[in-house]
């Protein structure tokens, strides 16, 4: 098993710190490089795989690696892709196999939310069948924060700075113009199950009358008189209300709030638009002006906003996952371990894939305020350190500097495979 190559797959809706997690794959795989021969990168996340379409990161200068630290987005290209069940079919993940076979692969790097721990899980399990074992690692990465078995996930820390910030600033604005202008501002945030980062919106408030007045979570059943009576009352007692929702809020009998009635490519309810849906009820039942945002890639892509938790968490589970398979691990996912929230520290770990693949976590009730409108002081204490720190990337012309690659890809050896 010594000196294999090794294949690193980005997947799902990057992130502003992704990047960081492959430049530390990259990084720590060049430390070993008796271990560990080339680094390729799937362009377009697994897709990359199953058309044999890889990116020698070999060719990178180290220069350039290190710049993915603070560049956001994905660098190699992710995608939105699920593989068919593997009781039911499988052709997909036997053409992973052949490539990795191919390419000699005795290393593959996964970086994503529950459905890419389930394929890194399975491709261990029929490789082992196939008789071509690879250690498989998950690395975590999710903006929803919904993974379970860590304490956090890398991608999170910076879009719940990116919230809370946004709610801070826009609420100085709204209450500067209050009195003859808007009265209510909806922001609308990522959160499909798990209400994490509009939960991150509540680090805002300060005081009794601070911003926040409002967040509207998944977990809490949506009540529809309950948000308006908060809403008035806000408006009557402060000048003004600050709303933020949840793209996931839900009706008690569980339908979306923001169901557009169509899918996106894990069979998920597409969502989006609930804000200016919950403006035009606080229009229609208590007649107050209002303006609405919808954060939306915003708040992922924000990398010079950053959380320097974040980030440096980001890098860790990029090389500790390296170091996890090269110390035989397999079928298991990098984890940080929270040891103490104040002063806050934490350890890198990790979990069984079975363990990870397709369990959402979701917002304890002991986060939640008793009203089902704000968030608690658990919640404080657990969400603080996460955006704690400023790692601004280099600017030049005034903007950020980033990395940019072109993704050229290694000669194919298979046949074609059709996706």
């Amino acid at each position: 098993m010594s000196n294999r190559n090794a294949f690193y797959a980005q997947s799902g809706g990057v992130t502003a710190v992704i990047n960081a997690t492959a430049c530390g794959v990259i990084e720590a795989a060049r430390r070993n490089a008796d271990r560990i021969g080339t680094v390729f990168a799937g362009k377009n996340g697994i897709l990359g795989a199953l058309r044999e379409e890889l990116i020698d990161t070999g060719g990178l200068a180290d220069a350039d690696v290190a710049r993915l630290r603070h560049t956001p987005g994905g660098a190699f290209g992710s995608c939105r892709y699920k593989l068919a069940s593997l009781d039911d079919d499988e052709k997909e993940y036997r053409r992973l196999i052949d490539v990795f076979r191919a390419h000699d692969i005795g290393y593959f790097f996964y970086n994503g939310g529950g459905d890419s721990q389930d394929t890194a899980h399975k491709v261990s399990l029929l490789g082992d069948r196939l008789g071509y074992p690879v250690n498989c690692i998950g690395i975590p990465k999710t903006v929803d924060n919904d993974l379970p078995a860590t304490d956090t996930c890398p991608g999170f820390g910076s879009v719940a700075k990116y919230v809370a910030i946004s709610v801070r600033e826009a609420a100085l604005d709204v209450a500067s113009m209050c009195e003859t202008s808007t009265k209510v501002f909806i922001l609308e945030v990522m959160g499909r199950h798990a209400g994490w980062i509009a939960a991150a919106g509540g680090l805002a408030k300060t005081g009794r009358d601070g911003a926040p007045h409002v967040i509207v979570l998944p977990e809490v059943p949506f009540d529809e008189q309950r948000f308006l009576e908060k809403t008035r009352d806000a408006v009557e007692r402060v000048g003004y209300c600050v709303i933020v929702v949840s793209e996931g809020a839900r009706y008690p009998d569980g339908r979306f709030l923001s169901d557009s009635g169509a899918s996106d490519a894990f069979g998920h309810a597409q969502l989006g638009g609930v804000a200016p849906m919950m403006a035009e009820l606080v229009r229609a039942r208590l007649g107050f002006k209002f303006h609405w945002a919808v954060a939306d890639y915003l708040q992922r892509a924000a990398r010079h906003v950053a959380s320097a938790t974040d980030v440096e968490q980001a890098y860790a589970v990029g090389r500790h996952a390296v170091e996890l398979a090269l110390a035989g691990k397999d079928s298991v996912m990098a984890t940080i371990v929270r040891t103490s929230d104040a002063p806050y520290r934490w350890e890198l770990g990790d979990a069984p894939l079975e363990r990870v693949a397709n369990i959402e976590r979701r917002m304890p009730k002991s986060f939640i305020s008793r009203d089902g409108f704000g968030i608690t002081a658990a919640a404080r204490r657990y969400l603080e350190p996460l955006i704690a720190g400023e790692d601004y990337p280099p600017y030049a012309a005034g903007l950020p500097d980033y990395v940019a690659f072109a993704g050229t890809t290694e000669p194919k050896k298979l046949a074609a495979f059709a996706t």
